[in-house]
This record gives C-alpha cells, structure tokens and sequence, in this order.
C-alpha cells in the first residue's frame, strides 16, 4: 500500500466514522445501508456471516438481531472475540463447514446469510471476476444448505457479464433479488451487492439435512 493510499483512506468518511464508532473496518456501513434500504434483519433472527474478519459485519449484524438473535461468524482467518456472537475458524470450501456449523446451532438454520467474501486481488480483472464468482458460489452453496424458508441472502460481487449465471440460478430460488452498491463501497470499485429474499425451500431440494454431507 502506498503512502497516497494510506492518506486518502485516512481522509475517509466511513473510516473515520468507523473508528469513531467502534467498527472494526469501514465495510460496516455498507451493510448498513443495506439494511436501511432492504430491511434484511429483524430482531432474534439468526445470522451466518461468511468471511468475517475482521468482524465489523458481525458487530452490526449483532446490533440489528439483539440480544435476542444469534450471529455466528466464519473465516479462515482468526479475529478478536465479539461479545455475544459465535465464531468458527474454518475455510468456507471445508468440506466440514456444514457440520460444524450445525454443531454450533444445534442443527437449526438461518435467516439470514450474508458474504463479503474477497479474494486477494491481482490487478487483473478478469482474474479477480473469476475468483470472486467461485466465492460467491460457494457462499450460495452454503446458504442453499443452510438457509431457512422465507430467508434472506447477501453477497458481494464484482461487475461483470460472467455474474449473469449465478444472479439467475439465485434469482429462481428467491421471491425478490436487487443488485445495489451502497454509497459507502468506494467510487472506484468495481463491487456491487446482490440482496436476495424470501427464500424457496422446495420438498426436491437439497435442504433435507439428512442428504447435505453427498452435496458438498
């Protein structure tokens, strides 16, 4: 990171107000605005977020649930405890992560799944685009699995036309699918957010818990 990078981040609005608030990161208002404009949680629903170090969309997932709900928060990476929230350090493409997510809930499903998962950018987009659409696959993969009826499903995408066949197979699974950019995602990103709601659970699906081990 450059010394202009690091001037301008400092000058940021949302990072200066993320300190202020005691948010771990800046990406926590872009959830934020998500909910104020789609009302994606309620208070005691149960939320699984995917990729969450360092933790700031678990801070306001928690904040919207209550003391009530239940957020559990998974990646690959270790982050610092959040009071009265659960986390699993685990890689998403664990083939165990389904079981071990079900350990922590006692079998029960979500409400709401939301990823802000990220790979490690290279500076080539379509490279970047490739990577980012395997995350957001497997985040669906595991919110297909893991999601309760009527539930609700967020994730971060990069823009491009090869997003067009998994907006689709989502789009089928859902009663209501957006595509938005919060205004707090930086102007030169190329990142947009895919709000899904009203999960379908069919009776053919791969929801039967008893059938998601073969699945994965």
């Amino acid at each position: 990171m450059g010394k202009r990078w690091i001037a301008e981040h400092i000058k940021d609005r949302y990072y200066r107000e993320s300190k202020l608030l005691g948010y771990r990161s800046r990406a926590a208002f872009k959830l934020i605005q998500i909910q104020k404009k789609f009302k994606i949680f309620k208070p005691g629903y149960k939320v699984l977020d995917l990729c969450s170090a360092p933790g700031s969309w678990m801070q306001v997932a928690k904040e919207f649930v209550g003391t009530h709900g239940l957020v559990i928060g998974v990646d690959i990476s270790p982050i610092t405890p959040i009071e009265n929230t659960k986390f699993l350090k685990i890689d998403i493409f664990d083939e165990k992560i389904i079981d071990k997510i079900f350990e922590l809930t006692g079998g029960e499903k979500f409400n709401v799944i939301i990823s802000d998962c990220s790979p490690k950018l290279t500076g080539i987009k379509s490279l970047d685009v490739a990577r980012q659409i395997s995350l957001v696959e497997r985040a669906y993969e595991i919110a297909h699995l893991l999601l309760s009826k009527g539930g609700n499903f967020v994730a971060k995408f990069f823009q491009s036309n090869d997003f067009k066949n998994i907006e689709t197979k989502i789009r089928k699974d859902f009663r209501k699918v957006f595509i938005h950019k919060p205004m707090a995602s930086r102007k030169g990103s190329f990142e947009m957010f895919l709000i899904a709601k009203g999960f379908r659970v069919y009776n053919n699906s791969i929801h039967k818990q008893k059938h998601y081990k073969s699945k994965l």
